[in-house]
């Protein structure tokens, strides 16, 4: 899962790169606020981000506020790195859109921890935006049979928009994933297949008769 680290600090800023490289992470590191907005803007940004509040150009809590606004598909883990650890700044950072923050310095174990729950997260909105498409497609296909549809009153076929006409099942099967099994309801069988039944039988009867009757 890609990284995003956006700390003007050389010495913490490879520190990290470091770090997350060895844990897994494909890390993309910028130096400044504007640099990291402007990664956070592509049409595939980062999905976890790792922001220093306190940064030139363009500080932490800006980008989170930025970043929200873009209202994108897509939503990205955002941890604050921070000095700051009054309970004001901590409420703030979480109200300009952060979802985590940890104080500097910080314990690798603890930024490990963090960054595994981003990550969990985010596989959980990736399922989530995978499960919400499904439906949206599977509400589509059962939208195409609303409406008013053209059918005989006579053999039940139904008229396509190309004004081709189709049995109803193939129609349906056509514009859903049902499938059909065949059977016969009991009005029909007494309308239709019982009475070709008894004419068979009376063929067969008769034949066997004349067949006596020749010998």
């Amino acid at each position: 899962m890609r990284v995003l680290i956006a700390e003007d600090n050389p010495t913490t800023r490879l520190l990290l790169e470091m770090t997350l490289s060895d844990w897994g992470f494909d890390v993309v590191s910028t130096t400044h606020g504007a640099e990291a907005w402007g990664e956070l803007q592509a049409e595939d940004p980062p999905e976890l981000v790792l922001l220093d509040w306190k940064m030139p150009q363009m500080d932490g809590i800006e980008v989170c506020r930025r970043t929200r606004e873009l209202q994108r598909g897509q939503s990205n883990y955002i941890i604050l790195l921070t000095a700051r650890g009054s309970t004001d700044d901590v409420v703030a950072g979480l109200e300009a859109g952060a979802d985590d923050y940890i104080t500097k310095p910080f314990e690798p174990a603890e930024l490990r921890a963090r960054l595994q729950v981003g990550v969990r997260i985010v596989e959980l909105q990736r399922k989530l935006e995978q499960q919400v498409q499904e439906l949206a497609s599977a509400l589509s296909r059962v939208k195409q049979l609303h409406g008013l549809l053209p059918i005989c009153a006579y053999c039940k076929k139904i008229r396509d928009d190309h004004n081709y006409w189709q049995q109803v099942e193939a129609y349906i099967s056509s514009h859903t994933e049902a499938q059909f099994s065949h059977g016969v309801c009991p009005d029909c069988f007494e309308r239709i297949v019982k009475p070709e039944l008894d004419a068979y039988r009376t063929k067969e009867h008769a034949r066997e008769a004349d067949s006596i009757q020749a010998h």
